[in-house]
């Protein structure tokens, strides 16, 4: 994805501003919306986790769905990556811009009942991936 406040998806937008609010010391940080549509996440490593599994055991017709399985708000998401920035100012909740969607959540089931799982915490994969934005991202 990319990091553009205006451009990218839910997650890496809210990195962007929160570090670039924690850096400038800012005392609000404006997100999109109520905070109240819940989103799945899933990392990358176990998407790819989950194509090899997939390739090895499953030799089907019908489509499987690869996901965590589990939602949270965008609300309780924009808590934890501010946390995880290191940002405690205000979250305000710019409710002239658009919500999207009510809720993004896949149907795992015939995907764990092989026996897949996911392996990478959320909160575990924002952190790498925050790590990674202040090493590479140069605004």
């Amino acid at each position: 994805d990319n990091f553009d406040p205006e451009t990218s998806h839910v997650l890496p937008g809210m990195i962007q501003k929160f570090h670039h609010a924690k850096i400038n010391l800012l005392p609000s940080v404006t997100l999109w919306g109520t905070g109240t549509p819940c989103r799945e996440f899933l990392h990358v490593d176990d998407l790819a986790r989950a194509c090899v599994f997939l390739m090895s055991n499953y030799d089907e017709p019908d489509i499987i769905n690869i996901g965590s399985g589990e939602e949270l708000s965008v609300k309780e998401l924009a808590g934890m990556v501010a946390k995880i920035v290191g940002y405690s100012g205000q979250i305000v909740w710019d409710t002239s811009r658009p919500d999207g969607t009510p809720r993004k959540l896949l149907d795992v089931s015939r995907l764990y009942s092989m026996g897949w799982r996911t392996e990478i915490p959320l909160e575990e994969g924002i952190r790498g991936t925050y790590q990674w934005f202040k090493q590479n991202y140069h605004q």
